[in-house]
């Protein structure tokens, strides 16, 4: 019973097969209507719990309709709806909700809140993002990457800005797949020194995208970031907005891509989100794609 916690957790061959899959059910669909079944519905008969201690759009929406999509159903639940963190202990949770359904996928704050629920659930559990990572995203990004251009062995991928949650999985991304990752950001804003083996980085973003095959970027601020927080971010980020001059540097064929929501004009321009060289919608609906593979791997089927 594999679960899915994180991109360097789970083994190489796996990943592969995960995005493999992703890409052959994304083509076998033959552009049907949304909310029609896939030929194989691998999931009849199963029940999903969706958890959701963050709020979402992508996460909540793609593995609602790919569950759907393989014949089966989901339970959406918030922290509010739950006694997650209200009394009852996350082990407790976990082994309750073992008991009524077949997957459990939480989006939640604390990294702990995850490996807990996978200790203690006879489930698999995927994690839909963390503080500390979001290895669903980077599945997506890697397959999109890939049906635009090939393998990503070997290419040079970017980061420009804060190094977040979404860059660990990049991170750990980068040495699963064997792609070259450099980071650009203020040194404040640098990534979690336990990632420090798995990528390079070049402060100056214009020489950093020299020769990039794909660039990518976040938003400089959380929902929850207080507004002094925000202030002191956009200060410090500034110089590593994305830009049409920015993506001149890199490759001619350079992508760009950025997990979503943006701040229009802030992290990255609307010129380049909306330009010839973005695969942002793709990449947002990949996610489906990708998590549909990913909840196949977990439950074997």
């Amino acid at each position: 019973m594999p679960h899915f916690l994180d991109i360097h957790t789970t083994p190489q061959s796996d990943l592969r097969s995960i995005i493999d899959s992703a890409a052959a059910m994304k083509s076998s669909r033959n552009g049907r209507p949304k909310g029609a079944q896939d030929d194989e519905t691998p999931l009849k008969d199963h029940m999903v719990a969706l958890i959701f201690e963050k709020p979402s759009t992508r996460t909540r929406v793609s593995f609602d309709v790919g569950v759907r999509q393989m014949g089966g159903q989901t339970m959406v639940l918030s922290g509010a709806d739950m006694q997650l963190g209200h009394g009852e202990t996350i082990a407790d949770t976990a082994r309750v909700l073992s008991r009524y359904v077949d997957l459990i996928m939480i989006r939640t704050f604390e990294e702990q809140t995850l490996l807990e629920m996978a200790e203690y659930a006879s489930v698999p559990v995927i994690n839909g993002l963390t503080d500390r990572t979001h290895p669903c995203q980077i599945m997506a990004d890697v397959m999109t990457f890939e049906e635009h251009r090939g393998p990503i062995k070997g290419k040079k991928v970017v980061w420009s800005g804060d190094g977040n949650n979404v860059f660990a999985s990049f991170a750990h991304a980068a040495k699963q797949f064997e792609f070259d990752l450099v980071f650009t950001g203020p040194e404040p804003l640098d990534p979690e020194p336990a990632l420090r083996a798995f990528y390079t980085t070049a402060r100056n973003p214009r020489e950093a995208v020299e020769g990039a095959d794909l660039v990518v970027t976040d938003t400089w601020v959380s929902m929850h970031d207080p507004q002094s927080a925000r202030e002191r971010r956009h200060n410090q980020l500034r110089g590593y907005q994305v830009n049409a001059a920015l993506m001149g540097a890199a490759k001619d064929d350079a992508l760009f891509m950025h997990c979503l929501p943006a701040h229009r004009d802030d992290e990255v321009t609307s010129e380049v989100m909306d330009g010839p060289q973005s695969v942002i919608w793709d990449e947002a609906e990949n996610r489906m794609h990708a998590q549909k593979a990913v909840m196949r791997y977990c439950l074997g089927v």
